[in-house]
């Protein structure tokens, strides 16, 4: 950082090598992002967000966690997620309930109804992420992306604001690795 006479420190500026990899990623999650989300809601009756809660629920114990804990795996704000759960509930696919390991919080539980959604809904998800994502992308360049998203996710995690969220348990059908 350089100093500033007049104020905070001023950060250096991106390299243009990095400026031109920071605007290809924003054009890249922005418009697969926008994709996912129609998709879903297309053939599926689902919002992007939708699709994260169930997902997130389907692969945790019991398939309930903890309002916070379900927060930070989404990255999103506790409200967020309390209004997101509120219209869920009213459409059968999440319940809220007391938490079965801590009586002062409440815990998000995915329903019968919210699994099924997500079976259905995972196969076209998992079509259209590898259409828009995979079938573009030389196969030798996967190993390399991997470790540049886990590097740069890391660097969130530690630098960021919040908690470092729990692993997830299992791989759900259709999203788990080729044979």
């Amino acid at each position: 950082m350089s100093p500033n006479p007049n104020g905070p420190p001023v950060p250096p500026a991106l390299s243009p090598e990095q400026q031109g990899t920071w605007f290809a990623y924003m054009r890249v999650m922005l418009r697969l992002g926008y994709e996912m989300n129609r998709q879903l809601q297309t053939d599926s009756d689902l919002s992007l967000p939708d699709f994260d809660v169930l997902n997130a629920l389907a692969d945790s114990p019991d398939g309930r966690l903890q309002l916070t804990g379900l927060a930070t795996r989404l990255a999103w704000e506790r409200s967020r997620l309390s209004h997101h759960l509120q219209r869920m509930s009213a459409r059968g696919l999440v319940e809220r309930s007391p938490s079965a390991t801590d009586r002062r919080a409440t815990d998000a539980v995915l329903t019968d109804a919210g699994r099924a959604a997500l079976t259905a809904a995972t196969p076209g998800h998992t079509d259209l992420v590898r259409r828009m994502f995979f079938d573009g992308l030389d196969p030798a360049l996967l190993p390399a992306l991997r470790t540049a998203l886990e590097q740069v996710h890391e660097q969130v995690l530690v630098h960021g604001t919040l908690p470092r969220p729990g692993q997830p348990q299992r791989r759900l059908p259709g999203l788990e690795p080729a044979g």
